[in-house]
Order: structure tokens, then sequence, then C-alpha cells
């Protein structure tokens, strides 16, 4: 296990030896002539300032300032030459900057500035923006902003050309209300400011934005912003406890009515060899999900609560995450049994698998995981030797020290990375969701296994400090654009930092991603109640429900509202009511099934409870049920031949006799006095879906669901990189491309869980039409929404996003329905030359007309937001 370290150490070498090569770089003497600033007096300038707030969750700021350079300045000839060479960097500087200190400015500009000669001066025109975040000074141009409080104060504070009057100032406040301090403004409107040949420091106002732009800048980053996350937490934990509880009492109820084993069965359980590791292992993955619950929330109150104290060093950061990796390794336990592969309170034939097995994967998981800690503990503890201080906070590093820094923050994102792949295998593997060869792998070889993981999981480590290193590269580059020859202490100190705060930065952000374990543990322990029927199960009858109910409900509507409906959440700015939206989504959902269920506005619960017993209760019943359906299409597709004259050998009079049998046929089971009549045998076979047990109707569902959302993934993440504070984040944040990577990887996700979700609903949910089903599904995610708009409205942020989203999920969910509906009638496939036939002959013509102009006008809709989006 230590080759996959020797493979890292060349490239942690060449990460640290380019910081020296940078540094070397530095050392360079600057050679250029000092400013002239005397020679600017003659120079004509004109700025503006636009500050955007409107439809904006973040205010952004543009400045636009243009600069004519006479000709006497001794470096004007120099802002002519290329953009890299150190001439014109020297020049640009002394024109922006001035003497102010190289770096100091953490601005953005969309270009170089834009360079014009003529005979008498140089034109300069130089754009730049930034975003209000914080209560920090912002600097944007020659302006400086200070949001402090509710007032925010606006400076003309140029580093240079203070001692000229400026020909053209202009301020565009986005309709804010302003207050001139110094009262020199030429004019203004209700929207702006003008002033006229006045000197900088005569531009001063005061700005009074609303309570929705100063309230986040002034609390974002206190106990007010954690809470909507402490929500969060709190609320996934109380509902996985519930769940598990729920499913708990019911397996409790299951094994009191199995039968009881035999002797010669208890005799062999009795005589097992069953080793100490595995005294607390539990068949059943409900205290696995017990256990993440209560662990889960400590860890992240612990992380929520280290946020608040940033003064706390690295070295005690380390020494709190180390062991809690490896403790959360540890408590995961992947080598405990799965499930049986049997129904709940089936007796077993033999024992999944032998005790020394189990022994040999314990083995193989504490030694690897304690191997890698104490690698990370012994370069925490022998700090002096790799010139680190005590508390790992150094001014200035060697490549040795910085090796050793990075070596400490892989080995600790390593440790986390392994705890979420435990648990995730645990409750996949509790669950009977893993595949039989790789847990026949695991108990052969597990030494291999752990060995290929943490071959992978330390790659995943290695790329995420890459990113980290490329994005503050970049962003080092950034600000110090116009330097040519960097300071050598600085950009040292720079690099240092990077490493110092590398494993920290990544594992907060990990951890922020593990409530993915929630859901998979959900996913798990809904399997696992309904796994495939085992021989001791029945005699030979089945029993089909027509979908979940009590504890299976709660699970998968608890599914759709943590993978589907916090999406949204996240696109309605409304990360402090995580918890309340979780609860509004699993409400909306409880309320649509309600309806199909109680009010019997479901096709299969209208039908009663004989008529699935006895038409839908084996698969010979559901045979002839599909050859009842085709001889219904059959029908109808002659009489429509015989409107329009084309049909031969058959009359009105012998179909609609075929028509009414069909229909005695379908109601002759119904238990009631009035059978519906609007009901058909093609209705009944579309309410069933394509497989026999709801659970594959979930499976099948959520693989279509993946496949048609992957373009509309596409479409989210081409908007996000278009938004300039999204892509800004994703290319000089430090976790801006894993969070990239993570969200394509989410958006898949909740597509898949959109699709289970209906899927495990499909006979429940009520309408006719299976379109009609993912209308109301989409509706259970859009009772939030409504109440979203109504705090997007509040809150004046952009809803476009979000109603982007929403549409997408009802395509997704529309072209899911489609599909399921010709996979119901997949057999006759053979009878048609193409897909599209047999959706002729499933919908009829005018049925395919009307689901083409539906999915048109969902196309043009989605078409019609993205556009505004992006114009």
């Amino acid at each position: 296990m230590t080759r996959w370290w020797r493979l890292l150490l060349p490239l942690l070498v060449l990460l640290a030896c380019a910081g020296e090569c940078g540094t070397a770089q530095a050392r360079q003497q600057d050679s250029s002539a000092e400013c002239s600033s005397d020679s600017l007096k003659g120079s004509t300038v004109k700025a503006t300032l636009r500050l955007e707030h409107h439809d904006r969750s973040v205010p952004w700021l543009t400045s636009d300032m243009t600069v004519w350079v006479p000709r006497r300045w001794p470096l004007a000839k120099q802002l002519t030459f290329g953009e890299k060479s150190p001439q014109y960097r020297q020049a640009m500087r002394c024109l922006l900057l001035g003497d102010e200190t190289p770096g100091s400015r953490n601005e953005w500009h969309p270009h170089d500035p834009v360079v014009t000669a003529t005979d008498s001066s140089v034109k300069v025109h130089y754009v730049a923006y930034n975003w209000i975040t914080t209560e920090n000074p912002v600097l944007v141009g020659p302006w400086e902003i200070i949001p402090t409080g509710k007032t925010w104060m606006i400076y003309l504070w140029p580093p240079t050309l203070q001692t000229i009057r400026w020909k053209k100032v202009e301020a565009d406040l986005g309709g804010l209300n302003f207050d001139d301090l110094v009262e020199r403004a030429s004019s203004s409107t209700g929207t702006q400011l003008v002033w006229k040949d006045k000197l900088p420091e005569d531009v001063q106002v005061e700005v009074d934005p609303p309570w929705q732009r100063w309230l986040p800048v002034r609390y974002g980053r206190s106990l007010l912003a954690t809470a909507g996350i402490g929500s969060w937490w709190l609320c996934a934990s109380v509902l996985i406890a519930v769940a598990a509880r729920r499913a708990r009492r019911d397996e409790a109820a299951a094994r009191g009515a199995a039968r009881q084993p035999t002797e010669g069965e208890v005799a062999r359980r009795s005589t097992a060899d069953v080793p100490d590791t595995d005294a607390r292992c539990d068949l059943s993955p409900t205290r696995t999900v017990w256990e993440w619950a209560g662990l889960g929330a400590g860890v992240a109150l612990a992380l929520l609560l280290s946020l608040r104290y940033e003064q706390v060093s690295p070295r005690w950061h380390a020494l709190a995450c180390i062991p809690a990796g490896l403790g959360l390794v540890l408590a995961a336990r992947p080598w405990c049994l799965g499930a049986s592969p049997t129904a709940p309170g089936a007796v077993p034939d033999e024992l999944a698998r032998p005790g020394d097995i189990r022994r040999r994967q314990a083995r193989a998981v504490i030694s690897t995981a304690s191997a890698v800690a104490c690698i990370g503990l012994v370069v925490l503890l022998t700090h002096d030797a790799f010139g680190l201080p005590e508390s790992l906070r150094p001014r200035t590093t060697s490549a040795f020290g910085r090796t050793a820094l990075a070596v400490l923050g892989l080995t600790t994102v390593w440790l986390w990375l392994a705890a979420m792949v435990s648990w995730a295998w645990r409750f996949a593997r509790e669950g009977g969701l893993l595949r039989e060869p790789w847990t026949r792998r695991w108990d052969t070889v597990p030494a291999k296994c752990v060995a290929a993981v943490g071959c992978l999981l330390a790659v995943v480590a290695g790329a995420l400090l890459a990113c980290a290193w490329w994005v503050n590269r970049r962003r080092w580059e950034r600000v110090n654009w116009l330097v040519d020859e960097h300071d050598p202490s600085g950009y040292d100190a720079y690099l240092s930092k990077i490493f110092e705060n590398f494993f920290y930065t990544d594992l907060t952000w990990l951890f922020a991603y593990s409530w993915v374990l929630t859901g998979v543990a959900l996913l798990a322990l809904l399997r696992f109640r309904n796994r495939p029927p085992g021989a001791h199960d029945h005699g030979g009858d089945e029993h089909f429900p027509l979908g979940p109910s009590g504890p299976d409900l709660l699970l998968t509507v608890s599914l759709f509202a943590l993978f589907v409906g916090l999406r949204a959440a996240k696109f309605a700015g409304a990360s402090a009511l995580y918890g309340v939206w979780l609860g509004l989504n699993i409400l909306a959902l409880y309320a649509v099934v309600a309806v199909g269920r109680a009010r019997r506005w479901s096709v299969l619960s209208r039908m009663g409870e004989r008529f699935r017993k006895e038409r839908l209760g084996a698969p010979e019943h559901r045979s002839e049920l599909l050859r009842k359906a085709h001889e219904y299409r059959t029908a109808n597709h002659q009489m429509h031949l015989l409107d329009h004259g084309h049909a031969e050998g058959v009359t009105y009079e012998q179909l609609e006799e075929t028509l009414h049998d069909l229909h005695e046929w379908l109601v002759s089971e119904y238990e009631g006095d009035d059978p519906p009549q609007h009901i058909s045998v093609q209705d009944v076979a579309l309410a069933w879906g394509p497989e026999g047990r709801w659970w594959s109707n979930a499976v099948r569902a959520a693989r279509l669901a993946f496949w048609f959302g992957t373009p509309a993934t596409a479409l989210l993440l081409y908007y996000q990189a278009q938004d300039p504070y999204g892509r800004q984040q994703i290319l000089y944040s430090a976790i801006g491309l894993p969070e990239f990577i993570a969200d394509l990887i989410l958006y898949q996700m909740a597509w898949a869980a959109a699709g289970f979700t209906l899927g495990t609903l499909w006979r429940l949910l009520p309408g006719r039409r299976s379109q009609v089903r993912a209308w109301l599904l989409t509706a259970a995610c859009g009772v939030p929404v409504v109440l979203a708009a109504a705090l997007i409205h509040i809150l004046d942020t952009d809803p476009r996003q979000l109603l982007l989203y929403t549409a997408l999920l009802l395509i997704v969910l529309t072209l899911t329905s489609i599909w399921m509906d010709m996979a119901t009638f997949r057999e006759e496939q053979q009878y048609w030359p193409s897909s599209f036939t047999l959706l002729l002959s499933v919908y009829q013509l005018r049925g395919v007309s009307g689901q083409i102009t539906w999915l048109l006008a969902q196309i043009l809709a989605v078409a019609t937001i993205l556009y505004n989006l992006t114009h």
C-alpha cells in the first residue's frame, strides 16, 4: 500500500519546485525606470461606475475608465508596446496603479486595456469589474466601495491622476437611494450622478442599499448564514432516523410473523465461526442508517463550529481531522455482512461467507487506513524536520516544507474520502444494491480491492490538490498581471498559503456533499425492504403491490426531496431554508399520492383490490391483459380506417361488439355497483407499467431519466459557465472545478432520482395518461417553487434559473413516461418496423399529436427561458 504514495512523490516535488521556479524568476531585479507622475498632469480622464443589483444575488460593480495620456509623458510610448513586454507592463502599472503595492487589488478585467495612439496623446481604455460579497473594501478601477453596515460609501480614489480635474465622471447606482456628500455633482437623476471637471476628492457618495443586499453582505459569514446548513443536517438526520425507526418496526413485525428456523438451522448458526469484529454487524441497514444519522450530524456540527473560529491553527485542525477521518472509516465497518439474498423473514440455506474472510477484510481496511493516518501524524509531529513552525502557518517555506504540507493535506483528504466510500459501500452492501461480481471479488481478494480503491482515492486527492494549485496560480497571475518580476518573499508566502489551507478547505467541501450518503442510505434501506422473494418466501403465489406504502413511501418521497427538491432550493437562493424546503417537498408529494390512492383517482385504485388480484395477480394474467390491450388498439384503428373508407371485411357493429366484450371482460372482476365506463384495457395496461414489480418499474424509469437528463445537465452547466460570477467561481475558486464536476454528477443523480420516483409511484399517481403523472410529480416539486417565487420576488433575485430547472424536469419526466409506455408493449416491437410506429400504435394518431404538441411546448418554454438567461 506504499506504492501509490511513491507514485505521488514526484508530483508533490514537481508542484513544490514549481513554486521555486516562480521564486527564481522573482529574484531578477527591476531595471525599469520609476514612474514619472508629474508628466501626467495634462491627461484627460473619463470614468463610469455601474452598480447592478436588481435580479442578482451578488451586487456587480463595473468600472469603465478612459485616459488620454500626453505624448510628453516619458512612458507614453511604452504603452503601445506588446502586452507581454516588460516596458508595457511597467508603463501600464505606472498609469493605473502608481506606487500602489502590486497584488493588492483583486479586481477582474475581461481583457487587457485597449491602447490607441495619436499624434498628441495615447488613449487607454480600461474596464474592470468586481462583486460585493463581504464588508471588506472593494477596489474596482479608480473606485473604492466600502459596504459597511446599512449604508455603502463610494469614493473616486485612483492610485494616480489624483491632482488633475477629471473631464467627466458618472455613477450609475441602479436606482438606489444616494446622497452626494460633498454636493459638487454637476447633475443628477433618479439613477445616476454626473461630475464634470472635478477633482477625484469631490466624488463621494453614500448609498442606501435595500435590506436584501446589505443583509447577505453583513451576515454572509456569520452564524446566521450557517443556520440553513445546520437546519438541513438537523432535518435530514431526523428524517432518516424516523424512516429507519419505522422500517425497523415493520421488520420486527415481519420477523414475528415469519416461521421459526428448524433445530438443524439453529445448531448450524450456533456453530458458525463468527469473529469478534462482526459481533455488532447487523444484517439490516436500519442500524447502519441510525449510526450515520448520529455521526453525520455530529461531524457537520463540529465543522460548522470550526468555521466560526478561523483563528484556530492548521495544526489543531489536522490533529482533529486525521483521527476523525480514521474513526469514520472504522465506524463504517465495510467488512460487515451484506443483505441476504432472500426476502425478509426467510431463513438462508447457508451462511453468506465464513468469518475468516471478514477478518481479512477488516485487517486490510484497518491497516491501510491506519498507515495513511500515521503518515499524516508523522509529518504533523516532526514539523521541525521539514522547516515548519508548530502552528503549520509558515511565512515562507522551502520546497521540502511545501512537500510536507502537501503530504499532510493529501493524507487528511484521503482519509475522509475513504470514510465516505466505506459508508457508501456499507449501505450498498447491506441494502443489496451491489452486483454479485463486485461482492464476490471483495470476499475473494480484499487486499487487492483495498489497494485498488486506495490508489483511486489517492488520484482523486491528488487531482484536488492539483486543482487548488492551478486555480491559485491563475489567481496570482490575475492579481499581478502588471508585475513582470514578482517579489520572492510574497510569492513564496502565497504558495505556502495554498498548501497550508488545502486539506481543510477541500475537507469541508467534501463533507458538504456527504448528504449524498444519506440518499444512498435511504435507497439501500428501500431496496432491502423490497428484495426479490426467495425460495422460502412463498409457495408459488405472487403478490404485486401497487407501490410503496408506510415506511417505503416515506423513503421514496425522501429520496425525491433530497436529490430533486434541494437542487431547486439552490437555484431559488434559499440555502438558509434547506430544512423548510425539504419538508415542503415531502408534504407535497405525499399529497399527490394521497389524491391518487385515497380519492381513487389513479386507474388501478379505481378498479379495486379484487380486480388487481384476478386480472394482475400473476404473470399469465398480465400477459392476457396485454393481449386484450392489443385487440383494443386494433379495433380502434380499424374504426379509424372505416371513418376514412379504407377498411374492408369488417363493420361498425362487429368492432363495437369487440370493444364491448373487452370492456365487459375488464369490469367483470370489478367489486362495486358502478364500474368505471371511461377506463379501458389499454389504460389499465399502461397504468400497470412495463414490469411486474414496482421496484423494477422504478429502476427502468431511473435509467431512462438519467439518459434523457444528460442534455438538460449540459444546458444547466452551460448557463452556469455563462454567468460571470459563476464562471469566476469555477476558474478562480480553490474548489471551483471540483464543484463544477460535482454539479454535473448531482444533476444526473437528480434526473435519475426523479425517474425512480416516477417509476415507484407509477401505479399510485392520478391520471389515465402517463404524461399526467409526469406533470403531477413535477407539480409536487413545484409547490415549493411557487413559494420560492414569492421569496425570490422579496429577495429581488433572478427566478429564471429556477424556472429553467423546473421546465427541464418536466421534459425529462415526460420523455421518461413516453418510453415507459413503449416498454409496456415492447413484446409487440417485432410487429412494427420502428419504435416510432409502435409509439403511434400505443397512443393512436390523435394521442400522438397531442403528446408531440405538449412536448414541443415544453421545449419552446425551455428555449425561451434559456435565451432570456443568456441575453
